[in-house]
């Protein structure tokens, strides 16, 4: 399945809360960077996401995606979450920094694409 087809299911999608919207987003980056010709593969996906990274902390914490908190939170973050935070000063919560955050949704995002391209073949 080619990396254009699935970017236009993924944009097709109706999300509703901010972080999947934030989740959809990282899915489409993602793609975009592989190059929309990128043929994938159902067993195949997270390893070509994942662009030499171990895993999804590694990807985030090496500067693979975003890096700065504020942007982080912006892309992932409703309009409370973001107060509540002062748009990403804060840490999200007592146990994880902004990049955890990121992996999680990164994680959620490549879940996303695989079941994709497994439902396509």
């Amino acid at each position: 399945m080619k990396a254009s087809e699935v970017i236009a299911e993924l944009e097709g999608r109706r999300d509703r809360s901010a972080w999947d919207r934030g989740v959809t987003s990282y899915a489409v980056g993602m793609l975009e960077e592989l190059g929309p010709g990128a043929e994938l593969a159902p067993g195949g996906v997270r390893e070509a996401l994942l662009n030499g990274a171990e895993d999804w902390p590694a990807y985030s914490w090496g500067g693979c995606a975003l890096v700065y908190d504020a942007d982080i939170a912006r892309a992932l973050c409703a309009p409370w979450e973001l107060r509540r935070t002062r748009g990403g000063e804060l840490r999200p919560n007592r146990r994880e920094e902004w990049l955890d955050i990121q992996a999680r949704a990164l994680a959620q995002a490549c879940r996303r694409i695989e079941r994709i391209v497994g439902a396509r073949g």
